[in-house]
């Protein structure tokens, strides 16, 4: 990983083209996020850069995060991660990452959490068909349906799909495109879209791909 940075999620939008095409976006306001610690080899055992976003007051952290901080000499932030950057030692600690670490053409992974939909059934959570709804069938149409062989094995297999908890998961979309970005702003604009509901936390890191 040569560069990431951390931001939230605004919203979708779309954007034309010279040629007027249209391009659908993901605005993300990336930034500015500034640099806690510097972790190296020799001393954590790996190469690192802890950085923060988005600042609020002290009394809304605990002393030890606070403490973070303020060893630092950094406004303290809600949201605190780590990079595992290549050559985390260009930067150096209080320094502030900013929107403008990418530019428009580059590829990214775009890393958060999707929409939690709670306890969901199987048509929703696994795009399962109903039953047939005619007589006979119900009041079932929306049931998993059969679960498989009668005395033998005697179980349902593991990892049959089935009702339960849908969402509020870590998701990472790969090799997405970056088309434009806002320095003055904060902003990045990525084509497509990324995980998460609008106002969530979302990383941003050069593609593995």
């Amino acid at each position: 990983m040569i560069k990431a940075i951390i931001g939230r999620k605004a919203g979708m939008t779309q954007i034309f083209t010279a040629d007027g095409k249209v391009i659908p976006v993901t605005v993300i306001e990336a930034g500015p996020c500034p640099v806690v610690q510097i972790k190296t080899v020799e001393k954590d055992g790996y190469a690192a850069l802890k950085v923060g976003f988005d600042k609020t007051s002290e009394k809304a952290l605990t002393k030890p995060q606070l403490g973070q901080f303020k060893k630092a000499g950094v406004e303290p932030c809600k949201v605190l991660k780590e990079f595992r950057l290549d050559d985390p030692s260009v930067y150096t600690v209080g320094a502030e990452i900013k929107a403008d670490v990418f530019a428009a053409g580059d590829r990214v992974d775009v890393h958060g959490v999707t929409k939690g939909h709670g306890y969901s059934g199987v048509i929703k959570r696994w795009n399962q068909h109903r039953l047939k709804e005619t007589h006979g069938v119900g009041p079932v149409h929306r049931e998993p349906g059969s679960m498989g062989a009668n005395s033998s094995p005697s179980r349902v297999f593991k990892n049959k799909h089935l009702a339960g908890q849908y969402g509020c998961e870590n998701v990472t979309v790969q090799n997405l495109e970056v088309v434009r970005v806002d320095a003055d702003r904060n902003c990045i604009l990525i084509k497509g879209s990324v995980p998460g509901p609008d106002g969530s936390v979302v990383t941003i890191n050069d593609t593995v791909k």
